[in-house]
C-alpha cells in the first residue's frame, strides 16, 4: 500500500481499522483546490485492503473531475469501508456509527453521501454526530429521490448534444432510445415526451416493461437488440461498461447521452466512438444532476429551484466540452478531462497565491 500511495497524485489518505468488525476504512482525498472533498461512502468486501485503497483513490480522482467538470465548488474525495466476508449484518449499525464519529473527529476534511453498499439509513446514522452528510431519508431531513434531478441534467445534456450535432435545440421528432427505465430512465422519458421526442425503451425488468408499455404505449426494444437499433440519441441509464469493443461497432445512433455511470468499459472506447463520429456526452458530466441536487439542497441550504437551475447548466458545460474537443481534434472524454484538470490547476494556483 505504501508503493500505491507514493505513486498517487492525490493529497492525502486517511485510514482506520475497526477492531470490532475487522473492517478497513479508507478516505482518499484527491483534491481540495475547488472546495471540501466530497464523495460517496462505498461498503463492500474487497480481495485485499490494497484493492480497497486503490478503489478509493481511483474514485476520489473521478470525483475531482466530476465536480470540476461541472464547475461545482467541491473537491474530490471518496471513502471505502472494506468489510470482511464474515461480516455480520447485525454489526452494521455499530460500524456505521463509529465511522460517523471518525468523520466528526476529522473536523470536516471530507463530506459524504450514499454509494454502492450504503443507504440513506446509513447516512442518517452518520448524521447523528456529523453534519457533513447528504442523502438521508426524507423524514430525517433528506432531500428525497435524486433520480428525477439526474434525469433533468441528462435531458439538458441531450438538448446540448442535439444542438451540437443537428444545430438545433428543438427535440421535436428526434428519436431517442432509453436503456433502463428505473429511477433516472423513467423521469427522463417523461421529459423527452414533453419535448416531442419519438421515444423507445429497453429494460430487463418485466414489471417495468409492462408498466411503461401500458402507461405510455412506447415501443420496446429487446435488450440484445438495443445497440443495433437506429436512433438519433442512445441514452444508457442502467449499468456501466456497456460501451465496449463488442457493442460500439453495432451502434446506429449519432449521439450517446445517458445517465449510467462508467459507460465506457475502457478509456479507448471513447476514442472508438470519436472515430465513428458518434458524439459522446461524458457520463460523469451529464449524470451529475442528482449529486448536485442532494448536496446543494440537503447540505448547502439551496432551494430546489436554485438547484434545478444549476443542474440545467450541465448542458452549457457540455457545449464547452464539445467546443474544446472540436477545436483540439480530440474525443469528448479527453476534452472533459483536460478542462477539468485545467480548472483544478487554476484553482490550486490561486490558493497558493493567497497564502
Amino acid at each position: 500500500m505504501e508503493t500505491l500511495i507514493k505513486s498517487w497524485d492525490g493529497e492525502a489518505i486517511v485510514s482506520r481499522f475497526d477492531q470490532e468488525t475487522s473492517t478497513w476504512m479508507f478516505i482518499a482525498i484527491h483534491s481540495t483546490a475547488l472546495g471540501v472533498p466530497t464523495g460517496g461512502t462505498r461498503l463492500k468486501t474487497y480481495p485485499t485492503p490494497h484493492d480497497a485503497l486503490f478503489d478509493a483513490m481511483r474514485l476520489a480522482e473521478g470525483m475531482t473531475y466530476k465536480w470540476a467538470g461541472v464547475e461545482f465548488p467541491r473537491g474530490g474525495g471518496k471513502a471505502v469501508l472494506d468489510i470482511p466476508e464474515s461480516f455480520d449484518p447485525s454489526q452494521r449499525e455499530g460500524l456505521i456509527t463509529r465511522y460517523g464519529r471518525w468523520l466528526a473527529d476529522l473536523n470536516g476534511i471530507f463530506e459524504t453521501g450514499p454509494d454502492l453498499g450504503t443507504t440513506p439509513s446509513d447516512m442518517a446514522l452518520i448524521r447523528r454526530g456529523f453534519n457533513g452528510v447528504f442523502g438521508c431519508p426524507t423524514d430525517l431531513g433528506g432531500a428525497g429521490d435524486p433520480g428525477p434531478y439526474t434525469a433533468l441534467g441528462v435531458f439538458s445534456g441531450i438538448r446540448a448534444s442535439c444542438e451540437q450535432r443537428f444545430n438545433s435545440l428543438d427535440l421535436n421528432g428526434r428519436s431517442v432510445l432509453v436503456q433502463g427505465v428505473g429511477s433516472v430512465g423513467r423521469p427522463l422519458i417523461n421529459l423527452l415526451l414533453e419535448a416531442g421526442c419519438d421515444v423507445k425503451f429497453s429494460d430487463l425488468d418485466s414489471a417495468r416493461i409492462d408498466e411503461v408499455r401500458g402507461e405510455l404505449g412506447l415501443s420496446f426494444v429487446e435488450p440484445e437488440a438495443v445497440y443495433g437499433e437506429p436512433c438519433d440519441v442512445f441514452a444508457p441509464c442502467a449499468t456501466g461498461g456497456i460501451l465496449n469493443a463488442k457493442t460500439n461497432p453495432q451502434l446506429k445512433c449519432l449521439i450517446v447521452a445517458g445517465g449510467a455511470n462508467n459507460q465506457l468499459e475502457q478509456t479507448q472506447d471513447g476514442e472508438a466512438l470519436h472515430q465513428r463520429d458518434i458524439l459522446y456526452a461524458p457520463d460523469y458530466i451529464i449524470n451529475a444532476g442528482g449529486a448536485i441536487y442532494l448536496l446543494a439542497v440537503e447540505n448547502m441550504g439551496w432551494s430546489v429551484s436554485k438547484a434545478e437551475d444549476r443542474i440545467v447548466e450541465i448542458g452549457d458545460t457540455l457545449k464547452d466540452i464539445y467546443a474544446h474537443a472540436e477545436k483540439s481534434g480530440i474525443n469528448t472524454m479527453k476534452a472533459a478531462e483536460e478542462l477539468a484538470k485545467g480548472r483544478v490547476k487554476q484553482a490550486a494556483q490561486k490558493k497558493l497565491a493567497e497564502i
